[in-house]
């Protein structure tokens, strides 16, 4: 179905920058969180919003477009001359994995860590225990997720031969 692919194309491409981009930004948000401890706790749920209302939600929609790329192209996946799309699946599928069960739920963990103490009770000395392990955990795994969508942009816009 020729007619269809532009309709997929732009529906997958839409989605991937709807998806991924803001991703791209949670650095910066992390960073002045960090800078700044009071809003830490603010600066960790808007990124913990954004990946959960945007990010999420659309990165879901991926395989549903890029099936119908694939069907309306008429490439098998399989082929080896598709081995950069089948890379690239499998690529998107740890990304999708390791977003969804180490990521959001350390990001969940920093959240509950930072919301401070109860009403009427002492500010804390210094950060709360585990805190400073589950930030660098998330900023190690961002970095890893954020390679993975690189490499993946790459694969879908060069499409190379991998010769083998």
């Amino acid at each position: 179905m020729p007619d269809l692919v532009p309709w997929f194309l732009y529906l997958h491409v839409l989605g991937a920058i709807i998806a991924f981009g803001p991703s791209f930004a949670f650095p910066i948000i992390g960073r002045m969180g960090g800078a700044e401890p009071m809003h830490g706790n603010f600066a960790t749920r808007i990124s913990a919003a954004i990946s959960t209302q945007r990010v999420v939600p659309v990165a879901l929609t991926m395989p549903v477009t890029g099936i119908g790329l694939i069907w309306s192209v008429g490439i098998d996946p399989l082929s080896r001359d598709a081995r950069w799309l089948a890379f690239g699946i499998v690529l998107y599928t740890v990304a999708l994995t390791y977003s969804l069960a180490v990521q959001l739920p350390t990001v969940r963990r920093i959240v509950a860590l930072t919301a401070g103490p109860p009403p009427g009770a002492p500010p804390p000395a210094g950060p709360p225990p585990g805190l400073m392990d589950a930030v660098r955990k998330v900023q190690r795994g961002g970095m890893f997720v954020s390679g993975l969508v690189a490499v993946i942009a790459f694969l879908m816009v060069v499409k190379p031969d991998f010769g083998f």
